[in-house]
């Protein structure tokens, strides 16, 4: 550590910094100033660098070259701890809660209320319940925080920075897993702490946000500075233009409507389970399906549910006119039901082991013989799913290297070497850039072209509209409205999530 910088209101210059990861450049002689008082966003595609820039303002790593300054003096931090005594606190993208403590517990780590060795248990849910008033996030304190869903995770995240009275935000997609009231609530949250003197650097993939939020803007691409400037001059087409170096019209592929009396590929007859009451669809061969509605309306209950990943009560399921009674997710993929879970870091990749050994999981036995894998047919095969999906990444790479949206398109090339009848995916463009966004929806409107059929669960409205033929509605673990995806409105989706309709 060079200097003590205190708790001043913070101003942070990065100055010609690179970082590599093997023999990838990560930034490429970044230079940039953060005005203290002031919402500085960057963005870029996945892979631009804007996650390793975060992590280096934030003492998560060091720069290779280069050097970080707060308040005009240099530091050179020994992780983000020590950042975080002055001043600077991370809200990373991937959580870091600890799902064996409570929520209170998980916000106030390391800094409890303590009475010598005693925790002083009233006076912790007495603060805790304080920041949630001011902040608006209500989150139980004493729910164990692994049983908490991930935007109540995300929730946590965000009141453990505020809770060290930071002066410096680092915010990685704060918004990624959060639902529209949660969202605006964020952005109160941070035009407060710019109130306040305090600075915050919000990496973001939604521009939208960014414009509504942000003083000045950065836009990064392959690792180097396109443009910095104040936000009032851009707009998202002109963002998104520097973000991909190329103009970028459509964000949605077209829509091609099923043949009329296509067979229904999946049904859902009267669904059971722990935050679902009574579901009941139907997802039609060459259909995509949205499942919209509030954070908490059950949505990923019923997908789990209907994948066998959580228990249920009674109903019905039917895949391609075979009804399943007993369901595990085994039994599921093997008959033609895959699904791409909400989070890839908890539920998905191995982002310790290597990009190849993660895409070929789910078809092991079929590339094995008498017990061994037969590592040519195995690299050739995922060769080919990366290069379906778009990851150029060799496969010897650790997952958990890649970007963002590269780790959510391994994801799907995993599922997608399954060959099923029917994808179930959940959020699948959290954490993803617009590019990469692009190039799911594609894989999506390609599998369901190929006559299979998709359920999306999304909390993005404009996803939602923009990707699915019919829209259903989820309202405290029940399906209450239908909507056609090509006539409904945003504001169909906020009526129907908030007022109970029966779908027809």
């Amino acid at each position: 550590m060079v200097v003590d910088a205190g708790l001043a209101p913070a101003h942070i210059e990065l100055r010609a910094v690179s970082k590599h990861f093997g023999g990838v450049r990560a930034l490429d002689s970044v230079s940039l100033s953060v005005r203290a008082g002031s919402v500085h966003a960057v963005v870029g595609e996945n892979g631009a660098g804007k996650s390793t820039l975060g992590k280096i303002v934030g003492g998560v790593i060091a720069p290779d070259e280069g050097e970080v300054a707060l308040n005009g003096a240099v530091v050179r931090w020994r992780g983000p701890h020590e950042a975080l005594n002055h001043g600077v606190a991370t809200i990373a993208q991937e959580l870091a809660i600890v799902p064996e403590l409570t929520a209170a517990q998980n916000v106030f780590l390391g800094a409890e209320p303590r009475r010598g060795v005693l925790l002083r248990r009233r006076e912790l849910l007495r603060r805790y319940t304080s920041l949630c008033g001011r902040v608006g996030f209500g989150v139980p304190a004493d729910t164990l925080a692994g049983e908490l869903r991930v935007a109540d995770q995300q929730k946590l995240e965000i009141l453990r920075a505020l809770a060290r009275d930071a002066q410096f935000f680092v915010f990685d997609e704060p918004t990624a897993a959060l639902g529209r009231d949660d969202i605006e609530k964020l952005h109160q949250v941070i035009s407060r702490l710019r109130s306040q003197g305090r600075t915050v650097l919000l990496i973001s993939h939604f521009l939208r946000e960014v414009l509504e939020v942000a003083n000045d803007v950065t836009v990064l691409r392959d690792g180097r500075l396109v443009r910095c400037g104040p936000a009032a001059t851009e707009t998202e087409g002109s963002l998104v233009q520097a973000m991909l170096g190329r103009s970028f019209e459509q964000p949605f592929p077209p829509k091609r409507r099923p043949p009329a009396g296509s067979p229904a590929l999946l049904e859902i007859h009267d669904l059971w389970a722990a935050g679902v009451k009574g579901a009941s669809l139907k997802v039609h061969a060459g259909e995509i399906v949205g499942l919209a509605g509030l954070v908490g309306a059950g949505r990923t209950e019923l997908a789990q549910a209907l994948v066998g990943a959580r228990p249920a009560q009674r109903g019905r399921v039917v895949l391609a006119g075979k009804p399943f009674e007993r369901r595990t997710p085994r039994r599921m993929l093997a008959a033609g039901l895959a699904m791409v879970p909400e989070s890839r870091k908890e539920q998905g990749l191995f982002l310790g082991r290597p990009v190849g050994e993660n895409a070929a999981l789910s078809v092991l036995k079929e590339l094995s013989r008498l017990g061994y894998v037969k590592r040519r047919t195995e690299r050739r095969t995922v060769h080919e799913a990366l290069q379906h999906v778009g990851v150029r990444s060799a496969d010897m790479v650790e997952a958990g290297t890649l970007s963002g949206g590269n780790q959510q398109k391994l994801l799907f090339a995993r599922v997608l070497l399954t060959k099923p009848l029917v994808l179930v995916a959940d959020e699948p463009t959290r954490g993803v850039d617009v590019g990469a966004r692009r190039a799911i929806y594609d894989l999506l409107a390609g599998f369901a072209a190929d006559g299979r059929g998709v359920l999306i669960i999304s909390s993005d409205a404009e996803e939602v509209l923009g990707i699915s033929h019919r829209i259903l509605v989820m309202r405290a673990g029940q399906v209450v409205a239908e909507l056609d995806g090509e006539t409904a409105t945003e504001e169909d989706l906020v009526s129907a999530s908030l007022l109970e309709r029966r779908a027809s």
